[in-house]
């Protein structure tokens, strides 16, 4: 059964910066897209950045110039570059993989705190 677990959140000031992991195991399981998804407190959960097995980005509005979604195919492995955070970033950042074709399967990571303050 395979699993998302994020790692590399925490607390940073204003400005900084913390680069996000999400590791998949328990199966050699292929996502088609992997991204990155946020909640805030009394929010719904957002779209951070999606990317395709080819490469291909989407990214929020939000996030435009400031962070940046890789992924190791090999490693079955997804990570955000957050750069120039703000406070309006905090929340609880949760990794998601998408695989099928003609229907979509989806599977959470159980997320990690990323806390901005001012």
């Amino acid at each position: 059964q395979v699993q998302l677990v994020e790692s590399g959140g925490g607390l940073v000031q204003a400005g900084g910066s913390l680069r996000l992991s999400c590791a998949a195991s328990g199966s050699t399981r292929s996502f088609n897209v992997m991204g990155w998804y946020r909640q805030a407190p009394g929010k719904q959960r957002e779209l951070v950045a999606t990317i395709s097995r080819g490469g291909s980005t989407n990214y929020a509005d939000s996030a435009k110039g400031r962070f940046t979604i890789s992924r190791d195919n090999a490693e079955n492995s997804v990570y955000l570059q957050m750069n120039s955070l703000k406070p309006e970033d905090t929340a609880v950042y949760f990794c998601n993989g998408q695989w099928g074709i003609s229907t979509v399967f989806n599977i959470w990571g159980p997320g990690t705190q990323v806390t901005v303050s001012s």
